[in-house]
Parts: structure tokens; sequence; C-alpha cells
């Protein structure tokens, strides 16, 4: 095998590979996010109109849900793919597939036009949407961990996890511009397509940056060891990556979805929830709702970088149990805030919100990346994330809005969050540090040596 296939890529090539990632990412988060809000904002008239306004809602976050429902099927079909045939194939596809959906959806009838049809076509096109997505953030945190420079892993790697805050500051920025020029008729008419439509742009340019990096060196050496040991006497096939995830890193996968709970509960209650909360409850117009989202996007994507960074320094456990404490205990201002009614608090009450989770979502890419060996890592770590998406974020909204309806009070919304803080500072409370791991070093250790003498955990001297 020649250096160049395993050598870790020069430090001016680094930035673009964080690029390629970040900006394939950004799409597609926006794509994902542009149908929550508009979930929240629009889709409960135009798909469920004969529903209560709140009725509606409830069914509207229903088919946003269903894209998370399809997001571990992804996870295991570009898992698999990813570990065998390599990350850029894998995340070329899964931007296709999203970028494909969303403007489709632009293009979709209404209920007014075609009945029932309407959401039932909306609900397949979610589907695809949650499917791609199930793929693309293993693979894009992947691209980005074994392309070098494992003193600053957390740093680098958590410039994708940054797509996620910068594509809801896309699609936020959209509609609240949309919603700031149009009127309520036109952007319910034909002016909330307009997010939708523009996704087929976006896709363009993801996809002419994505093309142009390379492969993973780590993977690609990995390959070559794999090859070699099938090719030798009397080695047997080699096995699927789902069933080495299960036989080598089950732990591993239960600690990750165990870590996702409170990561994405608290997200998807502080950005999709709230733009229900506080119209409904607290009085707050949806114009105002939706600018204190978009400022406080903006404060998350920059601090994510920097969450990152410190988990270089302490640790990746340190700083993940700091933001699942944090984000728990910050539910009780959080709705005491958007009570009030009033724009700063609600910027406030969102922007602190969301800096608390960066410190769960920075780490959790380095993090996860460092629990799988080579040849199973795409399908490990998105396995444990996206299937845990399924019991913690799918939901959420749909938890937090019929709590609400039930309740008619903030407190056991707020309790749920809690709850699901604990079970994430259990999970990481019994996980091992990662920081020190070699990626390629963790690969050999769990695929050539028997069951029970995994020697990975050791750190790097």
């Amino acid at each position: 095998m020649s250096s160049s296939a395993t050598a870790p890529p020069a430090p001016s090539r680094l930035p673009r590979i964080v690029a390629a990632s970040l900006i394939g990412t950004t799409i597609e988060w926006y794509d994902f996010f542009l149908y929550g809000s508009a979930a929240a904002l629009v889709f409960n008239k135009l798909f469920f109109p004969d529903s209560d306004p709140l009725v509606g809602t409830l069914l509207s976050f229903l088919t946003y849900a269903v894209g998370f429902a399809a997001r571990p099927l992804g996870a295991l079909v570009f898992g698999h793919y990813g570990d065998r045939l390599g990350r850029k194939k894998l995340l070329v596809l899964s931007l296709l597939l999203m970028g494909g959906a969303t403007f489709a959806i632009g293009l979709l009838p209404t209920h007014a036009t075609v009945g029932a049809a309407a959401p039932v076509l909306l609900t397949v096109l979610r589907l695809v949407q949650g499917f791609a997505l199930g793929g693309e953030w293993g693979g894009a945190v992947l691209l980005v961990s074994e392309h070098g420079d494992a003193r600053r892993r957390g740093f680098w790697a958590s410039w994708p996890q940054t797509g996620a805050p910068a594509g809801q500051l896309l699609a936020t920025g959209v509609l609240s511009l949309l919603t700031a020029v149009l009127s309520d008729s036109a952007f319910g008419s034909w002016g909330w397509r307009i997010p939708f439509l523009l996704s087929g742009v976006l896709v363009i340019v993801g996809l002419w940056i994505r093309l142009s990096v390379d492969e993973s060196p780590v993977f690609q050496q990995a390959l070559a060891q794999a090859e070699a040991r099938s090719s030798a006497p009397g080695a047997g096939s080699e096995k699927l990556p789902l069933v080495s995830v299960l036989r080598h890193h089950w732990r591993d996968v239960l600690i990750a979805m165990g870590a996702r709970m409170a990561e994405n509960i608290s997200y998807y209650v502080i950005t999709a929830f709230i733009l229900v909360y506080a119209t409904t409850s607290a009085g707050v117009s949806k114009q105002t709702a939706l600018n204190a989202v978009l400022i406080a996007s903006a404060v998350h994507f920059a601090v994510i970088p920097g969450w990152g960074a410190l988990s270089d320094r302490i640790g990746r456990r340190p700083v993940y149990l700091l933001g699942a404490a944090g984000v728990g205990l910050w539910m009780f201002p959080f709705f005491a805030l958007t009570d009030t009614g009033g724009f700063g608090n609600l910027v406030l009450a969102v922007t602190v919100g969301l800096v608390l989770h960066g410190a769960m979502y920075a780490p959790q890419a380095a993090f996860f990346s460092e629990m799988f060996a080579t040849r199973m890592r795409y399908s490990g770590a998105s396995i444990g994330a996206q299937f845990a998406s399924v019991a913690a974020g799918a939901p959420a909204p749909l938890i937090a809005t019929a709590l609400l309806s039930e309740y008619d009070s903030s407190t056991p919304i707020t309790l749920y969050v809690i709850g699901a803080s604990v079970l994430t500072l259990i999970a990481v409370g019994v996980a091992k540090e990662t920081r020190h791991r070699d990626l390629a070093r963790v690969d050999s250790s769990v695929e050539t040596e028997p069951a029970g003498t995994r020697t990975a955990d050791a750190p790097i001297i």
C-alpha cells in the first residue's frame, strides 16, 4: 500500500474537508428543520384543516416525527455501505435524497386541492428526509474525525455539528424574512413554498463541494487491511458491520443512545416546541418567536467549536456532563422567562438553552467516533445516534404539545426534559473517556484481538 493512501491530509486540506462536511450538513439540516418550523407555523392549516388549531398542530408534529422513524433505517443502510464502500459516496447520496425530497415538498398540493392525499404525500417525503439524514450525520463527522490532527479532533469534528444550528439559522432566517415581507394570507397561500424550492439550489452547491474532497485515509487503510486478511489462506468472510457492532460495541451503542436523550429532547423543545408555546401560551407573535430562535441559533453556531476545543483539553465526558446537567436545570427559568412575553427574555431563554445544549452536541462527534472501530464506525456511530432519535427527538415536540394541551402548564414539560437529563448523566457517567484514542489503533485492537482482550481504552503515550 502506498503511503499516499494512508497519510493524514496536509493542514491546508483539512479546512476544505471540514468545509465540505459543514456545508453539506448545513443544507441537510436546513431541509430537515425547515419542515419542523413549517409544521409549527402553517402545515396544520394547509394539510390538516379540519382539526382545531392545537390538534392540527399535533397532527402536523406527528408527520414531523415520522421523519425520525426513518432515521434508524437510514443509519443501518448508510452505515453498512459507508463501512464497506467509503464515507464520501454515501454522503453524496444522502445530500441528493434530502434535497430532492425537500424540493418536492415545495411542489406539493395542499389538502384544499387533493384532499387526504396531501398529508399522505407529505408523510412519504418526510420519510425520505429522515432516511437521508439518518445516513448523513455519521458520514459527515467521520470524514472529518478520520482525516487527522488527533490532538484537536474534538475541535475539528465539532464543525460538522455546527451544521445543525447553521441549518436552523438558515431555515428560520428564510421563514422570518418571508413572514416579515408577506401577509399571513400570502405566506399561507404560496410563500411557504419558497424555502423548500430554494433547497434545489443549495444542493447543487453542496454536491460541487463534496465531490471535490478525498475519501478518509483511515478508512482506506482499514479497507486495505481487511482485504489483505480476507485473501490470506484459511481466512473466512468478513462479518457484516452491523454484526461486528453488536458483538464488539453493544455497550457503546447503548451509551451513545443514552447520551442522546437530553441532547436531542432539549434541542427540539427549545427550537421547535417553543414556536408553539410562545405563540399560544405566552402571547408572543410568530415573528417574535422566529426572531428569538434566529438570534439564539447564531450564538449556538458560534459556541460549538469552543466546546469542542474544551473537550480536547479536559475530555469529552466532563464537557458532555456539564451540558446535560445544565440544560435540565435551565428548564424552569427557560419557561419562566418565556412566560413574560418580552422579546429580550425570550432571546435569553432560548440562547442559554442552546449554549448548554452545545456542551453536549460539540464533543458528541469525536466522542461517538472514538467509541467504534473503523470498519464498523459508520454503522456504530449512526446506529447509536439515530436509534436514540426515535425515542428522543422524534416525539419531543409531540409530547411537549400534548402535555401543554392536557395540563395547560409548562411544569410537566420541564420535568420531561429533566428526566432526559438524568438518563444522559447516567449514560455518560458510566462511559470511558475516549479523548486519547487513536482511531486507527482502535480499529486494529478491536478487529484483530480475540474477544475479552480489547486494549483500545489505553491512552496513547
